[in-house]
């Protein structure tokens, strides 16, 4: 158990949960049965944890957010489902992450290094990757998949089952109601897609090399009247003069809604 020092009196923990040594927790902070909280991680004042959850090593959890709480999911039952929070996350103010549903995974995954700002949600059976930054008051419907190095602007509302790819973007109150794929920038409401997201793959190291041939994938899906069949043949010889037009591809083959055009 965590050293007195460390945890508020003030706070309440079940004397079931798991809490490593070092973890600070602040007062009025409520730790339910059936948490695990591993190395480092900070839990500010006001913040309720439920179980099951797990989470891992050098997370920072602000005020007033609410993690693991059972889903609103009229289908669920109390069945006894699953919250992982990987390393390294900063979830901030007022924050809402629910667990999974039988109905799907039964557990709802947050990867490592993610910044989830004031006031997101991240609902039910709910998949996000690594890198990812979801803005103010971002909205994850049940069932939704982001990949790594996205980012969603603030106030997003993404619906159920839809897939948002890896390095894109999506502007400030964008309702997306289909998948985004790799690299794309959308915004709107509906969401249409604009460009690919060039600032933020140079950011992160990609060579001039590299985003001309994402760019030019992109017009391939975006700007020749293809089906997404047809792009796919296209892309797959487009993907021999660079690797990165993988990603694209990839979530092009994963989308079950139909990507935003």
């Amino acid at each position: 158990m965590t050293e007195a020092s460390l945890i508020d009196p003030r706070a309440i923990i079940d004397p079931t949960a798991d809490i490593a040594d070092d973890v600070e927790i602040g007062p009025w902070s409520i730790i339910g049965p059936g948490v695990s909280i591993a190395a480092g991680t900070v839990v500010h004042s006001h913040v309720i944890i439920k179980g099951p959850s797990k989470i891992g090593r050098n997370n920072r959890i602000f005020q007033f957010s609410s993690i693991g709480e059972d889903t609103p999911d009229l289908k669920y039952q109390g069945e006894p489902t699953t919250l992982t929070i990987g390393d390294n996350n900063t979830i901030r103010e007022g924050v809402t992450i629910h667990r999974g549903t039988i109905q799907d995974r039964g557990e709802t995954l947050i990867g490592n290094d993610n910044l989830i700002m004031a006031y997101a949600h991240i609902g039910h059976d709910s998949v996000v990757g690594n890198n990812c930054v979801l803005i103010n008051n971002a909205s994850l419907a049940g069932h939704v998949h982001v990949d790594d190095w996205a980012i969603l602007g603030g106030y997003t509302l993404v619906h159920q089952f839809c897939r948002i790819g890896a390095h894109s973007f999506t502007g400030m109150g964008s309702a997306i109601g289909k998948d985004v794929p790799a690299y794309v920038m959308v915004s709107g409401a509906p969401a249409s897609a604009r460009s690919i997201n060039a600032e933020g793959l140079r950011r992160r190291g990609f060579s001039k090399e590299d985003i001309a041939a994402v760019n030019k994938a992109y017009k391939l899906v975006y700007r020749r009247g293809l089906t997404v069949d047809e792009a796919l043949e296209e892309l797959n010889a487009l993907k021999q003069n660079s690797s990165k037009v993988e990603a694209l591809i990839e979530s092009l083959q994963k989308s079950t809604r139909g990507i935003i055009r």
